[in-house]
């Protein structure tokens, strides 16, 4: 037939306007053209003329986006109209079937085109902000309204209702057209860009005037949002270059960590009375999850169409009905056909085109709940990360020193209990979405199949409590898990951390069994947790099929009609929609029950105690009168200063700002009248006015009430009456009363465990207090000072803590610590500490990264970092406390010259120092003696002469009393340099590196840099198959037959089930046996594919476990005997790495990954091979769409990747930054540093939220499009189904495989990438697995040694690594049986000290292999000996105390051989029986971790009765008492003499006095013997080295 715009029909009357010109149907059509011509041929020429030259000069970029309003009704509104133009389409083809009415469908082709332009429009006019551009959008609005106004109005006449679906369809155009011309009307309403003399002007919102913020996503369009297309710029870029960090920018200011922090604590503080967690996320975040529930009801709802259409699709094809025309003149007007929905629905290709919309919305729909879920945990996340750490700073100290609250603690709720939330949160619309899906899916199936439908439904609903069971079971043996990979992990720490005292004493074997333990435990836990993971899996999978079975099976028997193709795969699709939510139950019930135990844990962290107020040291102080009564000034007020009082009142009333009438008035303007009295404080003060100034300090803290100054005159900090404790009902400290001088050196002396650090820490506020006050002067400067006051922060204290503390951050950052840089005081505090000698051995001098906690340095280079950051700041108070006790002699004496009395003293700032060095006591302006938590004496050192003459002798007898600074020979000064530069220990010197750089350039290989903090690399690569094949070796072969023989076996007996029940459903319907026989063989199908299940699922849960049992076994062992220059220069975080997070992805992550990897991948292959079996036809559309997967996943995978990396990259400093800060407390509270390093961490938290926003969205991009993906396979196997001559059965099991493709297409790009990520873990792992071990096989077996031994050095050469140069050259010596030796050294840094030490290291072990010659002990070489066997004969102490947690017990015997009075005599040698006596358990009292609840000094103390206990024939102590007080330190020399009388000790010492009874002293220079001899025939000579150490000392 001819084509024609109003028909070819003979004899129609098509274009008669008889009647009129409006009664004729194909003139009205044709008028409704007329809009959308007019749209087009007035948009086009802007669109692509204007619009393409402008983005051929200028780019357009976001800040120039504005959203007009109405935006996303407007989208929303062209949605619906295009929709409705399909469905117009639709309509107009299938009427016209028997003529050629073009006018039918033409004008909503037209339509449709016209919406897609208008939108397109729509959107440049809105990136550009050009609106007056929209007046043709408005213009095109009116018309189409009218026009399609006319033909409503038309049919009306005609009596054409809403039985007719061409009426319901223009209706519904009439009525968003009109919407529409509204949307419009308001635009020119709000921004007056037409009638209106002067336009509104509008900037974009702030975010996107922000150049910085690249995550668009609240500020795209609909479109952009709903496909991400936003994102592809970054991705598809991504595989060009890596994604870093500055590429994904700044978040918008709505999602920022403080934004959402404001809100949610907001939302907790409205909640007076027991604030509850859950109301303030609910108050806080309720809206955007109300939203995500509303799409994901809209995704749900729509899921059900896909059955439906199936079903319709296979019926219409079995009866091969079409659309009875017979009766079409009855519903003839305007001499075409009208038609109703039902009618429309018959039709099949409407049918495939409305399946294939259907699968876009749902997905669509489905994909944005996802979204905003995560969007709003990730905002949860944020702000619960803020709110911790906000309680963090003001987290009560003796909540940490006593251990109630833990560092493990605190990492667990920011790394884990947050996460749990977000989780939580991510799975919230689950909970109100699953009823809905059951309640739909149980009516459907009740509709298609009857009461046999319900056998089916209650075979889920019975099977649905076992589910709830497991999902509980799960979620308590995951805890266990936790807590016992807790333990694990924690046990691991400690070896790490102590693994040189471990290995000295040959103890690591037993260490190692301790954690092989819990690992054993852990495994047990990991083993039932598999076993309930499987049984979860076999679960889900086999609820489908024993539904069917039982639905099918009873429809045979009990139904009389025939099952058909239709009703069975739209049943079959019903049912694998309905186990949906039982599967998401199992993970919902597992997070809620997490959720739950997180937000009890946040609750009581929240509600911990917090530091007491400490506005005192603003000044601000508030106390009652009847304190302010008792306040003393240098004793009880004068007669003569109340009497001056009297005069003073007047002066304060000449201020003007005060009346006792006034009050309010006060109240104003209080901080001017403290400015005033303040000042006239001062006047009185220069003017030397003391009574005036004593009076007015009296009648201020007295008289007036609440506003107390506490005016302290010449003392800085005064403590009356205080009592303080750490949280139990015992006082650490009694009766303390001093006072701290202005400007002056305070001493604070005392034994070990006296107190010192207490009292310190009870100053700043940081001890609870039970009675008493502590008063900080208000004004801490002399009046010489008052020019200066502005330049220092009055309220700041420069704290340098006992236990030293860094960030990790460059040397540079540690020292500056936020203060603005300053060149010439910075190269004066570094020459003052004398940290520029190590400095030059760093790789990039100040500017290298430490690492955590300084791992990567000295406890001394630590020490002095920290006192450079104290002196450094520009603040009135320095507390150092023990600065000294990692220090030898000339460095100790450097610091208290160069660095104290010069650097400090002469900024006039006050300075208090706890230290052991009673020979500095001379230099001190104010002594403060302590004993046993209380305060001995107080005062001058001359006033203790004079009052206290038997502490003053007792200090004589310890201390050297000469005063002359230390003599700076530069002969020795030269020495020290040269050491240093001449070492190469933790770093090689930059030299050293640039040259081993340059050496391995070219030949430089792909290196696991993940755990490198200082650079961030982005890797390339390919799924590792090499590492999948370790991992999968790992579990072994049987196992990983088992795995893939199973999953084959168990997807083609699901294949054979389907094909068998499209077999059964297709069989002749009219013989009923026949129609039967077919149920048997169904009934062993669905039992075989039920025990696959089974099989499957538990095959690759238990190949898991295996993996993880043999990869961690084996890289404890590696690591446990791997030399100690393998610790040496692998930091501590990266082995740790191996051990937490890369061995709980090898547990827990892989695992299921691995399921679900080849789960999916098999369904997606079932399914087009299906597909291509019925259709064949098919496989030439699978072509183009494999190539679109082929890139989709091509593009993501790398984009995901790169994300990942960032995520887990930003993630480790937030999560540092945390651990950093608990660590740190005390010193940033007393630099009162917390709004910065506030801001830091919400910087952190920001920029890792960043990353994860990204990767989700990245997940969201892929998911789109394989779901768009997975449509457009759908709607092909239905289009080639139509035209195809197979049987209806196997069409219905080609679209219900189409549908499954749908569901897991994006599940194997996902998976795959994921376990791309997670095999990296077993890349780590596997690096540390080829580890060199120790050799610890000796060739003369177990021979034990004599308890008197005599010791010979051959012509020793020692280096640390081949690469470096020998530190020990061609020694030789010998040591005597009973020789008491002594070694000297001079300089602080850790390689210096090994450089001393390495010789006698090698006498006990060869811990470095890089020598040459021998070492004899009585005629036995040692590299003979097993290692084992050497070292479990020797004993060394080391300088930083080493504490294992546990008991005392285990600290001190951990191989059980001892009895307790060997313990008890050991404990008494060490001066700590009576202080374990005291402690509840005795010999089995707790040691925490690191010994953390015992003082620096008492831990040393234990490590030195370990070494008592072991009485080895050689002890060696390497500064063991260096943190010991003098006095202690006297006595235990006298006892190791008499208790190793007969027994070889080596001391290494910074106090050259308490190694003059030695009988041999070694002096070592540039790694030679220098010195060798008696020590009193050393003195005689007056060149020797030794002579002048001991001279310095004097």
């Amino acid at each position: 037939m001819a084509l024609s715009f109003c028909g070819s029909d003979r004899g129609s009357n098509a274009y008669s306007v008889d009647k009129g010109v409006l009664d004729n149907g194909c003139f009205v059509d044709a008028l409704n053209l007329v809009p959308h011509v007019f749209l087009l041929f007035i948009t086009f020429p802007i669109l692509f003329i204007g619009w393409g030259s402008q983005s051929s000069k200028v780019q357009i970029h976001h800040n120039t986006w504005l959203h007009f309003p109405g935006h996303n009704l407007r989208w929303i509104l062209t949605f619906t109209l295009l929709f409705v133009h399909v469905c117009e389409i639709a309509e107009g083809i299938v009427s016209n079937t028997w003529s050629n009415h073009l006018h039918l469908f033409l004008p909503a082709l037209m339509g449709f085109i016209a919406a897609t332009t208008s939108v397109v429009y729509y959107h440049n006019i809105e990136t550009a902000n050009f609106p007056k551009l929209l007046l043709a959008l408005f213009i095109y609005w009116i018309l189409a309204f009218i026009t399609k106004m006319i033909k409503l109005w038309k049919f009306a006449e005609a009596s054409l209702g809403v039985q007719y679906l061409r009426f319901c369809i223009t209706a519904l155009l009439v009525v968003l057209y009109g919407l529409l011309m509204a949307v419009e009307i308001n635009v020119i309403r709000v921004r007056k860009y037409v009638f209106f003399a002067n336009p509104q002007r509008v900037k974009p919102p702030e975010d996107l005037q922000d150049l910085g913020v690249r995550f668009l996503q609240p500020f795209v369009n609909l479109l952009s949002k709903a496909t991400y297309w936003w994102m592809n710029p970054l991705i598809i870029g991504a595989h060009k270059r890596p994604i870093e960090l500055k590429k994904i920018g700044k978040l918008p200011i709505a999602m920022r960590a403080l934004t959402n922090y404001i809100r949610l604590k907001d939302s907790y503080e409205e909640q007076r009375k027991s604030p509850s967690i859950w109301k303030s996320m609910y108050r806080a975040f309720g809206g955007p999850i109300l939203l995500s529930s509303t799409f994901r009801y809209m995704a749900d709802l729509l899921g059900f169409a896909g059955p439906l259409c199936i079903s319709g699709i296979v019926e219409h094809l079995h009866n091969s009905t079409e659309i009875d025309r017979t009766n079409k003149t009855a519903n003839m007007t305007f001499g075409v056909f009208f038609m109703s929905s039902t009618e429309l629905l018959q039709n099949t290709s409407v049918l495939a085109v409305l399946l294939f919309l259907a699968l876009v919305l749902q997905r669509t729909f489905l994909q944005a709940s996802y979204y905003v879920t995560i969007e709003t945990g990730i905002n949860l996340r944020g702000a619960l990360l803020a709110m911790i750490y906000n309680k963090i700073l003001r987290l009560s100290t003796s909540n940490m020193s006593m251990g109630e609250m833990t560092l493990g603690q605190i990492n667990n709720l920011v790394a884990i209990e947050t996460n749990q939330l977000m989780w939580f949160l991510f799975l919230c619309p689950n909970l109100w979405a699953m009823p809905v899906q059951i309640i739909m899916g149980v009516i459907l199936l009740y509709y298609l199949l009857g009461d046999s439908a319900l056998i089916g439904a209650g075979v889920i609903l019975l099977l649905a409590p076992v589910q709830y069971l497991i999902a509980t079971k799960l979620a308590d043996t995951q805890k266990s898990t936790l807590d016992y990979s807790t333990d694990r992990l924690k046990k691991t720490t400690e070896i790490l951390k102590g693994i040189k005292l471990l290995k000295l004493y040959a103890w690591e074997n037993i260490f190692c069994d301790r954690v092989e333990e819990t690992r054993g435990k852990e495994l047990t836990s990991l083993k039932t947790f598999a076993l309930y993971t499987s049984m979860s899996i076999f679960m889900n999978a086999a609820i489908p099929i024993a539904a069917v079975l039982a639905t099918f099976v009873t429809h045979a028997y009990i139904e009389e009609v025939r099952l058909s193709p239709a009703k069975a795969f739209a049943s079959l699709a019903l049912f694998h929609i309905l186990v949906t939510p039982l599967f998401l139950l199992s993970t919902v019930v597992r997070f809620a029950v997490k959720a739950l135990v997180s937000v009890q844990k946040l609750s009581e962290f929240l509600q911990s105690d917090e530091i007491g107020d400490d506005s005192w040291r603003n000044g601000e102080m508030y106390m009652s009168l009847e304190i302010g009564k008792k306040f003393k000034y240098h004793g009880d007020v004068s007669p003569h200063t109340r009497i001056c009082t009297l005069n003073v009142w007047s002066q304060l009333q000449s201020l003007g700002e005060f009346s006792w009438a006034k009050s309010s008035h006060f109240n104003r303007n209080r901080q001017n009248w403290e400015f005033r009295v303040r000042k006239q404080l001062v006047r009185a003060k220069m003017k030397r006015s003391y009574h005036v100034h004593s009076a007015l300090c009296w009648f201020v803290s007295i008289i007036l009430n609440p506003v107390v100054f506490v005016c302290i005159g010449e003392w800085v900090i005064q403590v009356n009456d205080g009592f303080f404790t750490w949280g139990s009902n015992l006082s650490t400290l009694t009766d303390i009363n001093i006072r701290i001088p202005t400007g002056q050196l305070t001493m604070i002396v005392g034994q070990v465990g006296c107190g010192k650090s207490s009292l310190l820490l009870a100053m700043l506020g940081e001890m609870q207090t039970i009675s008493g006050k502590v008063y900080w002067s208000n004004y801490s400067q002399t009046p010489s000072m008052e020019s200066k006051t502005d330049l220092k922060n009055r309220y700041s204290v420069a704290y340098a803590a006992q236990k030293s503390w860094l960030l990790n951050a460059t040397v540079e950052e540690n020292i500056t610590f936020g203060s603005p840089f300053n060149k010439q005081r910075y190269k004066a505090v570094i020459d003052a500490c004398s940290l520029q000698p190590d400095i030059d051995l760093l790789p990039f001098g100040d500017q290298t990264e430490i690492g955590e906690r300084g791992i990567n340095l000295s406890g001394g280079q630590r020490q002095r970092i920290c006192v450079a950051r104290a002196l450094y700041q520009n603040t009135n108070i320095v507390f150092l406390d023990d600065p000294f006790s990692a220090l030898d002699i000339h460095l100790s004496d450097h610091l208290m010259q160069e660095g104290i009395l010069k650097f400090l003293q002469d900024d006039k700032r006050t300075l208090v120092l706890v230290t052991h060095k009673l020979q500095y006591l001379i230099h001190a302006d104010w002594i403060i003696a302590m004993k046993d938590g209380s305060v001995l004496r107080e005062g001058t050192l001359k006033d203790i002469q004079t009052h206290d003459v038997e502490l003053y002798e007792h200090w004589k007898t310890l201390m050297n009393r000469q005063d002359q600074e230390l003599e700076k020979e530069t002969e020795m000064e030269s020495q020290t340099t040269l050491e240093r530069k001449t070492l190469r220990r933790a770093f090689y010197s930059r030299e050293a590196k640039n040259q081993i750089d340059d050496e391995d350039e070219e030949e430089e290989v792909e290196e696991d840099d993940d755990d490198n903090m200082s650079t961030t690399t982005s890797r390339r690569s390919k799924i590792q198959w090499k590492m999948c094949c370790r991992y999968l070796s790992s579990g072994g072969f049987l196992m990983v037959f088992l795995m893939v023989s199973s999953k084959l076996a168990k997807h083609s007996v699901m294949v054979a089930i389907d094909y068998w029940l499209a077999a059964w459903t297709s069989s002749n319907p009219h013989n009923q046996s026949l129609h039967r026989s077919y149920v048997p063989v169904f009934i062993i199908l669905c039992g075989a594919g039920i025990a696959l299940c089974l099989i499957t699922s538990l095959t690759v849960e238990f190949l898991g476990v295996a993996a993880a049992t043999n990869l961690h076994h084996n890289l404890l062992n590696k690591i446990i005997h791997a030399p100690i220059r393998f610790f040496d220069v692998t930091p501590l975080g990266q082995i740790l790495n191996r051990f937490s997070a890369d061995t709980n992805i090898i547990d827990q992550h892989i695992p299921p990954t691995l399921e679900s990897l080849t789960r999916s991948t098999l369904l997606c292959l079932s399914a087009i091979g299906v597909i291509a079996f019925v259709t064949p036809a098919f496989l030439i559309a699978l072509v183009p769409l494999a190539v679109a997967f082929y890139f989709i996943q091509k593009y993501f995978r790398v984009a995901s990747k790169d994300l990942q990396d960032l995520d887990d990259s930003t993630q480790l400093p937030l999560l540092c930054h945390f651990s950093e800060t608990a660590e740190g407390l005390t010193t940033i509270r007393a630099f009162r540093h917390e709004a910065r390093f506030k801001q830091r961490m919400l910087e952190l938290t920001d920029t890792n939220n960043t990353a994860y926003l990204f990767l989700s969205a990245a997940n969201r991009w892929l998911e789109v499009r394989t779901d768009y993906l997975g449509a457009v396979i759908v709607l092909t196997a239905a289009v080639a189904a139509i035209w195809s001559t197979s049987q209806s059965g196997l069409v219905g099991l080609g679209l219900t495989y189409a549908l499954t493709v749908t569901n897991y297409l994006n599940w194997v790009v996902r998976n795959l990438a994921d376990l791309e990520v997670q095999m990296a873990a077993v890349k780590k792992v596997n690096s540390f697995l080829s580890t060199e071990s120790e050799n610890y096989e000796g060739s003369m077996g177990n021979k034990s040694f004599p308890d008197t031994i005599k010791i010979k050095i051959h012509d020793l050469c020692v280096r640390y690594d081949t690469m470096l140069k020998p530190v020990l050259k061609h020694v030789n010596t010998h040591i005597n049986p009973g020789q008491k030796v002594k070694k000297k050294k001079k300089d602080l840094s850790k390689m210096i000290k090994k450089l001393f030490t390495s010789a006698f290291f090698f006498l006990l072990y060869p811990i470095y292999s890089q020598f040459e010659r021998k070492i004899v002990i009585d005629g036995i070489d040692i590299c003979k000996l097993p290692l084992q066997t050497l070292r479990s004969r020797l004993s060394i102490i080391l300088q930083d105390p080493v504490l294992f947690s546990g008991s005392i017990r285990l600290n001190l015997d951990p191989e059980r051989t001892c009895t307790d009075d060997r313990l008890w005599e050991a404990l008494e040698i060490a001066q700590l029986k009576n202080m374990v006596k005291a402690l509840p358990g005795g010999l089995d009292a707790v040691v925490t971790e690191g010994g953390e609840n015992f003082s620096v000094g008492q831990r040393q103390l234990f490590c030195l009765a370990r070494a008592f206990v072991r009485k080895s024939s050689i002890l060696i102590m390497d500064e063991a008492t260096a943190s010991i007080d003098m006095a202690t330190e006297n006595i235990l020399q006298k006892v190791v003499m008499t208790a190793f009388a007969d027994r070889t000790v080596v001391t290494i010492a910074h106090r050259v006095h308490t190694i003059l009874t030695a009988d041999l002293v070694i002096v070592m220079k540039r790694g030679s013997i220098m010195e060798y001899g008696k020590p009193e025939i050393l003195m005689e000579q007056e060149d020797s080295l030794f002579a002048s150490f001991v001279k310095a000392d004097m």
